[in-house]
């Protein structure tokens, strides 16, 4: 990357960035990924701008494959502070990919946890009991209301956090530029990422065993013994088998045929 003249992002390639942000991400949900195919071809007219070679788009590009999810108005925070990370990057500032991701990563749960209960808990909710109320009385133009009222939220909420988001990046970045500090911000940003996620496999991956060991003075129930080590043992067992697994390059169909290739045989045989 040549540093010999400054690369600079401008309004109109950030406004390009937030389009494709708030038109895009939520159209190309994967199971594998979720949100990362958006977020990736959000990034595409930024990384075009700044890097110059092949080899260093395809990087730029794969950095945006990993897997992320969060709520898509408040969240375009995340987006926005990631533009100005790839700005400084390629203007040679030693920006690594796991600085890139792990601040991704530590702002998706606290964001998309802020977005959803702000939006749909709040102002969806609210928004709509005025809604309704107006079309039992008779008001024809009520959801096309609803809908510029929404639409006008969505819009100005994501703009904003997003433009914030690039703003708060460039401004914090010319102050966390020392290697020690921008590599504590990168551990404490990892660890708030792996502690959200490991709340994400007890809450959402729910694996059980109906097995009853049967002695001639006592019943075991081995789910209950399990439990007792530790909370949802077996969810927590299977997601790392299938993240080393992926970490082989196994494929992820193989893997999903797998799943449920054990989890009938278990069923059947009364284990799972």
């Amino acid at each position: 990357m040549s540093n010999s003249v400054e690369k600079k992002l401008t309004k109109k390639d950030l406004l390009k960035v937030f389009i494709r942000w708030e038109t895009g991400t939520e159209a190309c949900n994967s199971y594998e990924r979720l949100m990362s195919l958006g977020f990736c071809w959000s990034m595409v007219p930024i990384i075009k701008k700044l890097y110059d070679t092949k080899e260093e788009r395809v990087a730029a590009l794969n950095r945006h494959l990993v897997f992320f999810n969060t709520e898509n108005n408040w969240g375009a925070f995340i987006p926005g502070i990631v533009c100005s990370l790839e700005e400084e990057r390629a203007n040679s500032k030693d920006i690594s990919d796991e600085a890139i991701n792990g601040i991704k990563v530590g702002l998706m749960g606290p964001l998309a946890g802020m977005g959803d209960t702000i939006t749909q808990s709040l102002v969806n909710v609210v928004l709509l009991s005025v809604i309704v109320n107006m079309t039992l009385n008779g008001n024809l133009f009520a959801p096309i209301i609803y809908v510029i009222i929404y639409t006008a939220y969505i819009l100005g909420v994501g703009y904003f956090t997003f433009t914030q988001g690039y703003s708060l990046g460039r401004n914090v970045l010319s102050k966390i530029m020392d290697k020690s500090i921008l590599q504590k911000l990168t551990e404490c940003m990892s660890v708030l990422g792996m502690t959200i996620a490991g709340s994400m496999i007890v809450s959402n991956v729910n694996i059980t065993t109906p097995l009853v060991i049967t002695t001639n003075e006592s019943s075991i129930v081995l789910n209950d013994i399990l439990t007792s080590i530790a909370p949802n043992i077996l969810g927590v067992l299977t997601v790392a088998i299938v993240f080393s697994l992926l970490r082989k390059k196994i494929s992820i169909n193989k893997i999903i045929v797998g799943i449920f290739f054990i989890g009938l045989i278990g069923s059947l045989l009364g284990i799972l």
